[in-house]
């Protein structure tokens, strides 16, 4: 259903400053009155019109491509006007408001999509997986917010709930019968049912995980004693010399963060003040941002001198490290070792030398596990955290009711808390305050 009295809207849909070719994209019940006004004629739907882009006065403002698509048969659902002219921004300006003049109104922030999402052409993870690809700085996000984009995770999300239908059909049904008549075999049923429906929930759930990784990012702090090589490290990882080094202990005041891609999976490296007692004032206001910065982190990445094993000022750092946050220890300047030194930790670390590049390898893949990052056959599909938060609360009603088989009332109720949280993934169940959050971080013209 095509949404009652709604504006037709206009925006430019290319990026700004100069291009080889722009776009103004106009949706809305008048596009087709607008396109005479226009170019003189209607073009052909769905078929590439050369033409003349004229003013008010019949002067030609710009020669271009326009592309006419009928609702409700097209991106929107509603009439779509694209008129793809020379890139300049003067006269994408002019051919806009030229647009504007003839009734359109300039659209907001993700209108186009979201007339999408509220005219059924796409559902709501498929309209948050268009402002992911746009925003995909990966080629492996890029590949997943397509997957997102034509449906995967949202196809995983229809079959859960069809499941959780099925259930409740079940359990309902088992209300209407007092508990000594309710059939062994309907129990079991209800059972397996509930472990499907939990087992195939956990696997998206883990999927959904790793398409936030991608999305998102993580943080790993780097943290360790003044000169065991922080600064060299982080700019190894970066490839480029992003932190100053030296051999002077403290030179790192302030933190440091470096974005860089290890396998497609986006990570911020933050590289903080040594870790140590120090009367000097500007390296303590150093030293109390780094702790800061580890409470924060989604992974802290303890860094010691190999040549002189783990002291105890690293074991008083060790233990004063978050334990909620996961650690990984990593031994540098191998290179000053003979072969026949033996390194050893009480928990696993790596080995690595900052100014030669050893086990730089080793360190990337075990960086990539250390913040849950895995390899799929399939891949994973783009998500965001909102999608996580409704598939763990999904989760926590599903074990719930898995704890309460005979209060078949709750049960029944714990099942309908699970499905509206998997529907508020898609958007049947949406606040209309969330879609005015979702839809304001678009791109104008998208």
């Amino acid at each position: 259903m095509l949404l009652p009295n709604a504006d037709t809207i206009a925006a430019i849909a290319t990026a700004q400053g100069r291009g080889g070719i722009g776009v103004v994209r106009i949706s809305g019940r008048h596009s087709e009155a607008l396109a005479h006004e226009v170019l003189g004629e209607l073009p052909v739907a769905r078929h590439a019109t050369y033409g003349s882009f004229l003013d008010e006065n019949g002067d030609i403002l710009d020669r271009g491509v326009a592309l006419f698509f009928p609702a409700p048969h097209s991106y929107t659902g509603e009439d779509v006007l694209e008129l793809q002219g020379h890139g300049g921004s003067a006269v994408l300006q002019l051919l806009l408001q030229r647009c504007l003049n003839l009734g359109a109104r300039l659209a907001q922030p993700g209108e186009f999509t979201r007339r999408a999402f509220l005219n059924g052409k796409l559902d709501l993870a498929q309209a948050e997986s268009v402002a992911d690809l746009i925003d995909a700085n990966t080629a492996e996000a890029a590949r997943s917010a397509m997957r997102s984009l034509r449906g995967e995770f949202s196809a995983a999300v229809h079959g859960m709930v069809d499941e959780l239908i099925n259930l409740r059909m079940l359990v309902e049904a088992m209300l209407d019968f007092p508990e000594e008549e309710v059939d062994a075999l309907d129990t079991k049923r209800r059972d397996a049912l509930l472990n499907s429906v939990r087992l195939r929930l956990q696997h998206t759930l883990d999927t959904a995980k790793q398409g936030s990784l991608l999305r998102e990012g993580a943080h790993v702090a780097i943290a360790g004693q003044p000169n065991v090589g922080k600064s060299s490290l982080l700019n190894r990882l970066a490839g480029e010399e992003v932190a100053l080094v030296s051999d002077i202990p403290g030179t790192t005041r302030d933190v440091i963060r470096q974005a860089v891609q290890i396998h497609g999976v986006p990570l911020h490296i933050i590289d903080t003040a040594g870790l140590r007692e120090s009367a000097d004032a500007v390296e303590k206001m150093g030293i109390a941002r780094a702790h800061q910065t580890l409470h924060r982190a989604d992974l802290i990445l303890l860094l010691l001198d190999a040549s002189k094993g783990l002291t105890g000022q690293d074991e008083a750092i060790l233990s004063s490290l978050p334990e909620d946050i996961p650690r990984l220890l990593v031994f540098n300047k191998t290179d000053l070792l003979d072969d026949s030194t033996v390194v050893s930790a009480p928990v696993p670390f790596v080995r690595v030398s900052a100014r030669t590049g050893a086990g730089m390898d080793e360190l990337r893949v075990k960086l990539l596990e250390a913040v849950g990052w895995r390899d799929q056959e399939s891949g994973a599909f783009m998500a965001r955290e909102r999608h996580v938060r409704a598939l763990t609360l999904a989760q926590t009603h599903l074990v719930r009711a898995q704890a309460m088989p005979t209060s078949a009332e709750l049960f029944a109720e714990e099942l309908r808390l699970a499905q509206r949280a998997l529907n508020e993934i898609t958007g049947e169940f949406t606040p209309d305050d969330l879609l005015g959050e979702i839809f304001s971080r678009f791109c104008i013209g998208k």
